[in-house]
């Protein structure tokens, strides 16, 4: 009898177990389904166009504006995806005015969309012979790459303008009028190349320009026909709103979004870590939506 009583416990304290993997596997099953139903964004699955401009501080903004190109390169690499320059304006002392950077891969901008804002930058530049800290900034807008059957252009809506490349953005500066100016009339969208010898490369760089951000202009249209649905996102989409600062003399990298911190400054600007910071921006996006899809 007491070996009976024995297994009856032995086998009671099996099932107990086993009920209590089976309720856990539930919940984890609930929320995987919950997540599935999330609505997608369209554009998730699609390449990019990542553009950094310099913004106030001077020549230390373009220092900057190239340090996070160059992260952002590094990145890229690392993800196995494939870059494209489209186009760049050099600063005079280094670093960039402005450039834009295709890199294209199966869903690089559901990775990268966060990275969209002001990106503040405190440091003593290089320049500054004082020792002072200086605070600069770049801003950094990601558009998902168009293709034709995104959006329809049409070309009796073009001015298409050719010129001879020149200044400091003109790395293949030239005798011929290789340089492509598009303006799309009806919105006024004005883009320009003139990165390449060939004015047939600039006018399809230009064109695929053109296309992410007339693309873009229309998703921007639409979210703000759900401006609710936009508040349960990490950020806004909107490019003056500063969401991360890069503090040199303590070494971290905050992001001001969803209030993470890390003391790994070198490994972030580098690419390496930058990982880090958008695993945890898509893991809030995510848990922000479950949340409010909970709350209807």
């Amino acid at each position: 009898m007491m070996v009976e009583a024995g297994v009856a416990a032995d086998m009671a304290a099996l099932v107990e177990e086993e009920r209590r993997e089976l309720v856990g596997r539930v919940g984890t099953l609930e929320t995987d389904i919950r997540m599935a139903l999330l609505p997608k964004d369209a554009a998730d699955e699609k390449s990019a166009i990542l553009e950094v401009r310099a913004g106030t501080g001077g020549d230390e903004a373009s220092l900057f504006a190239g340090d996070l190109l160059r992260m952002y390169l590094r990145y890229a690499d690392l993800q196995g995806w494939k870059t494209e320059m489209l186009s760049e304006s050099t600063g005079t002392v280094g670093g960039f005015k402005e450039a834009a950077l295709a890199i294209r891969g199966r869903g690089v901008f559901a990775r990268l969309k966060f990275e969209s804002g002001v990106h503040r930058v405190q440091r003593v530049p290089a320049t500054e012979a004082g020792g002072r800290i200086h605070t600069s900034a770049a801003t950094v807008a990601v558009l998902p790459e168009a293709e034709e059957v995104d959006i329809a252009i049409d070309e009796k809506d073009l001015k298409i303008d050719v010129f001879r490349a020149s200044g400091a953005g003109g790395q293949h500066v030239n005798t011929t009028d290789s340089a492509v100016r598009i303006t799309h009339v009806p919105t006024g969208v004005v883009v320009a190349v003139q990165d390449e010898r060939s004015q047939h490369k600039n006018k399809a760089r230009a064109m695929g320009l053109l296309r992410a951000r007339l693309y873009d202009a229309e998703r921007e249209r639409i979210d703000s026909a759900r401006a609710a649905d936009r508040r349960d996102q990490v950020g806004s989409g909107d490019r003056s709103e500063r969401i991360r600062t890069y503090n040199f003399p303590q070494g971290r990298v905050t992001d001001h979004r969803i209030g993470l911190t890390l003391y790994k400054l070198d490994q972030v600007i580098a690419g390496d870590a930058l990982g880090e910071i958008i695993d945890a921006l898509i893991t809030e996006n995510q848990a922000r939506m479950l949340a409010a899809s909970e709350r209807r």
